[in-house]
């Protein structure tokens, strides 16, 4: 795999990495009809913010791109649950999804913040 180092600097890369590392946790989903449920799912939901944020980039408002960064906040709070869904089901042993979550966890926290502070300047 030729992945790109990020640094927790880098939203894009992060969201980006964070976007691969939900497609190779669902591809190691067992193939159950759940699963695949589950896995399409999360896959779209766990995409989304790395494609929504760089439409963010090009915005045309900032009443726009606030709404483009709640997006990424919607989809990611979305895939968190997806992510508890999966690890509750115990699809694959504890310590697996732990770092995937804290990222999940992270990348919310800062879009939550990003967002308070796009609000107070409209």
């Amino acid at each position: 795999m030729n992945r790109k180092p990020t640094t927790k600097y880098d939203l894009e890369g992060r969201l980006i990495e964070f976007a691969v590392r939900i497609i190779d946790t669902t591809e190691a989903l067992p193939k159950t009809v759940a699963s695949k449920n589950l896995s399409g799912q999360i896959v779209r939901s766990g995409t989304s913010p790395a494609l929504n944020y760089a439409e963010a980039q090009s915005a045309e408002s900032k009443a726009d791109f606030v709404h483009k960064m709640k997006i990424c906040l919607k989809e990611l709070r979305e895939t968190f649950v997806f992510l508890q869904i999966i690890q509750r089901k115990g699809y694959f042993k504890e310590p697996r999804l732990e770092a995937l979550l804290n990222e999940n966890t992270e990348l919310i926290s800062i879009f939550v913040k990003s967002i308070k502070i796009l609000i107070q300047t409209i």
